[in-house]
């Protein structure tokens, strides 16, 4: 596997890993705004055509995990090129 395409690679998953925990937390975020809005008007629960909270929390933890993954390829990828640069110069 090519450096470049370790770098590349690592830092998309980032990305998209960076993606989904912004759209879980806005998710949860509207989750709990509809829920005390609810509370606070004495409304009947309307059903939620996204994901639960608890889906998103779930959601939120496992792209952490994703990132983290993700950071450590791009910084292996990083030592890697090191070592290759100290065994030329």
């Amino acid at each position: 596997m090519e450096i470049s395409s370790a770098f590349t690679s690592g830092f998309q998953g980032f990305q998209r890993a960076s993606n989904a925990v912004t759209e879980a937390t806005a998710n949860i975020n509207q989750q709990t705004a509809q829920s005390s809005n609810q509370r606070a008007l004495e409304t009947p629960v309307e059903p939620n055509t996204g994901p639960s909270i608890e889906q998103s929390l779930v959601t939120l933890s496992n792209e952490q995990v994703n990132a983290e993954a993700n950071m450590k390829s791009v910084k292996t990828a990083d030592e890697m090129l090191g070592s290759i640069i100290d065994l030329r110069v």
